[in-house]
């Protein structure tokens, strides 16, 4: 008797499966294609950036020298070198708001300065030194030195993007809420703050009010006072750039 061998049944897979495998092939290749894009478009990006970082380090430099070469030369001719004035602040709000008038509050908030040690930078003119002098028993402000514009952005930088405050984790969130103006890394956003350039009100805008330490050791005196009378308020010039480096 011959033995009957079972009858192979072919297995047939639908085609909603087929389509489907397809779709999610085709969305894997095109992420694959995506993601190399993006990098070879970083790598170029990151060249840009080199070369920006390289060309301010240069006018740092220089302009560093030339107020070193006038100083000297002025010293030779018996006379005296007058640097340019600051165009360049950073406010620090030493004081709470107790028995604070209704006009130095209302200021106190345009300068987005609405918690204790909290700072930001102020493009100084005539308007915005009125300002500074109404609120000058709530505040400590001065002259910031590169040094330091640098560490308060890389240290305590934060971005305001949709009213939201977003770590500044990579260039990419500065490109995205910047590059309009030819902002797109850190680096132009420390030039552009710190030389008070043509975009300084976006740049700074975009930079969320700096939430800063107490100083480490304390302030010294008493708050009201102003700095020269032995007190910490008001404009302490160059002098800021110690209190910046306590309270980071």
């Amino acid at each position: 008797m011959v033995a009957q061998t079972p009858a192979v049944t072919k297995r047939v897979t639908p085609e909603s499966v087929l389509k489907k495998r397809k779709a999610v092939e085709k969305a894997a290749a095109e992420r694959v294609a995506k993601d190399i894009e993006r990098k070879k478009a970083n790598k170029e990006k990151r060249k840009v950036i080199f070369k920006r970082a390289e060309s301010y380090v240069k006018e740092y430099l220089t302009k560093e020298r030339d107020e070193i070469r006038l100083a000297r030369e002025a010293k030779a001719n018996n006379s005296f070198y007058v640097p340019s004035e600051a165009k360049l602040a950073f406010v620090i709000r030493i004081k709470g708001i107790n028995k604070i008038a209704p006009k130095p509050r209302k200021i106190l908030q345009l300068l987005r300065l609405t918690k204790i040690n909290s700072g930001t930078f102020v493009k100084l003119n005539k308007a915005t030194l009125q300002m500074l002098q109404w609120v000058s028993p709530y505040i400590a402000w001065g002259y910031p030195n590169l040094k330091n514009v640098r560490e308060i952005i890389y240290k305590r930088g934060f971005a305001k993007v949709n009213k939201q405050r977003i770590p500044i984790t990579d260039n990419q969130v500065i490109e995205n809420g910047l590059g309009s103006v030819g902002i797109i890394c850190v680096e132009d956003l420390v030039h552009e703050i710190f030389t008070v350039g043509p975009n300084f009100k976006q740049a700074n805008a975009f930079l969320w009010a700096f939430h800063l330490s107490n100083p480490t050791g304390g302030f010294k005196g008493k708050k009201v006072p102003h700095f020269i009378e032995g007190g910490e308020s008001g404009n302490r010039e160059d002098k800021i750039n110690a209190l910046i480096q306590k309270m980071l």
